[in-house]
C-alpha cells in the first residue's frame, strides 16, 4: 500500500482544502530535476501527486496522477489532468513507458520507501528521470513539521536528501542532490 490507511483517510478529507494549506509547488527546482533525463520528457507520473501539483507546476509533459486518496484523484482530474489510483508499489504502468516520475512532497507519507524507488526505476526508461523533493527533518522547520504529521495522525518517514540520494543509487538510478534545505530535491537517472 502507498499510504497508510489513516494517511489514505486524512488525505481524502483535506483533499478540499489541500491546496491552500501546502506552499506552492517549486516547478523550477522540478523542471531542473527533469532536464536531468536523457532524452526527450512526453510521458510522465505524478506519483502520490493529489491533485497534481507537481505535475501542473511542471507542464508540457502527458502526466498522469497516481494517487491512492479519491478526494485527490477528482480534483486533479477537474484541473484536466489524467488520473488513477495505484499503489506506488505496483504502479499501473508498464515497464519502462514513462520519460519521468515526479514525487512532489509524498515519499515520507509511503511505508517502503526502497520498494517504491524499485518500482519507479521499473517504470522508466532507460534515460528517464525521477525528481523528488522531500522535507529534511534536521532542519528546524523540519523538525517543527515532523512533530506535526504526528500530531495530526500521519505516520510519515522523513528522509535526508544524502539518505534519499543513497536509496535510489540502490534502487539502479544515478542520484544528485540537486539542492539542500528545509525543501529539497534529488533526482536519479535510470
Amino acid at each position: 500500500m502507498t499510504e497508510s490507511a489513516a494517511d489514505r483517510l486524512l488525505f481524502d478529507r483535506l483533499a478540499g482544502p489541500y491546496e491552500r494549506l501546502m506552499p506552492p509547488t517549486d516547478g523550477a527546482r522540478l523542471r531542473a530535476g527533469i532536464d536531468l533525463a536523457e532524452g526527450p520528457v512526453r510521458r510522465g507520473v505524478d506519483l502520490g501527486g493529489g491533485p497534481g501539483r507537481g505535475a501542473r507546476a511542471v507542464g508540457e509533459v502527458d502526466w498522469t496522477v497516481v494517487d491512492v486518496a479519491d478526494g485527490m484523484l477528482r480534483r486533479a482530474r477537474r484541473r484536466g489532468l489524467t488520473a488513477v489510483a495505484g499503489d506506488a508499489t505496483r504502479l499501473p504502468v508498464r515497464e519502462g513507458t514513462a520519460d519521468a516520475v515526479l514525487v512532489v512532497d509524498a515519499l515520507h507519507h509511503m511505508p517502503d520507501h526502497e520498494a517504491v524507488l524499485c518500482e519507479v526505476a521499473r517504470v522508466l526508461r532507460p534515460g528517464g528521470v525521477v525528481v523528488l523533493r522531500e522535507f529534511d527533518p534536521r532542519t528546524v522547520r523540519g523538525r517543527a513539521l515532523v512533530a506535526a504529521e504526528a500530531a495530526v495522525g500521519f505516520g510519515s518517514t522523513f528522509r535526508t536528501p544524502d539518505s534519499l540520494a543513497g536509496a535510489l543509487e540502490r534502487a539502479g538510478l544515478s542520484a544528485r542532490v540537486l539542492d539542500r534545505g528545509f525543501g529539497y530535491t534529488v533526482a536519479g537517472v535510470v
